[in-house]
């Protein structure tokens, strides 16, 4: 497990300061996990507080199911560790990532009456796992942030139950939650569900200003 482990951690540092350079995980914003083995649970994450435009591999932890750090216990997990955890015993991901992006904040808050928000005709949704037109709806849900973690994690996993389909949800005024079958396509939904996102946005903007 640990040269897995080192592989793991340098991936998720790279994608960290990549996500960071685009302007996604400002300051000490956002965290990343990737599965390291599933039985028992083992999962790496970005500790808490950890500026990711800094992250090396040495800033991801190992922790359990229950979301104990296994690897240096005297440091702590992202504060969002639970919810990385139930998206992975959810939906089987393999990888986890959550972004805190302008577009992102904003319009969770937005179509935070609307329960979610819906974003179809584009092309770019075809970058999708499973997703082969550009005809296809996407639905993000939108829940209420809170630092109940233990709830949140519920709620989280009620909206993946309901929703089985999705790719991702918001929490309003926070930012952006996607996953994927490995870290490649976790990357990969952030970076087409971002685009998407910012095109909604200017979108309203134009429509705003034509106003």
């Amino acid at each position: 497990m640990s040269e897995n482990l080192g592989q793991i951690g340098a991936a998720l540092a790279n994608t960290g300061s990549e996500f960071h350079f685009r302007g996604w995980v400002l300051g000490t914003s956002g965290n990343l996990s990737a599965v390291v083995q599933r039985d028992p649970l083992r999962l790496a994450i970005t500790a808490s507080g950890v500026d990711k435009g800094a992250l090396r591999a040495e800033h991801i932890l190992v922790i359990d199911e229950n979301a104990c750090v296994l690897s240096r216990p005297s440091a702590k997990p992202s504060d969002e560790s639970l919810l990385h955890l139930r998206i992975v015993k959810e939906r089987g991901a393999a990888a986890v990532c959550h972004t805190h992006s302008i577009w992102g904040t904003l319009l969770s808050d937005y179509y935070s009456g609307d329960g979610g928000l819906a974003i179809e005709g584009y092309e770019m949704l075809k970058g999708l796992s499973h997703v082969k037109t550009h005809e296809h709806r996407e639905w993000l849900a939108i829940l209420e942030n809170s630092q109940d973690m233990n709830a949140l994690a519920d709620r989280v996993g009620e909206i993946l139950t309901q929703q089985t389909d999705a790719h991702g949800f918001l929490l309003r005024r926070h930012g952006l939650y996607t996953w994927g079958n490995d870290l490649a396509q976790a990357k990969r939904h952030v970076e087409v569900l971002e685009f998407l996102l910012e095109t909604v946005g200017r979108m309203l903007l134009t429509q705003k200003h034509g106003d």
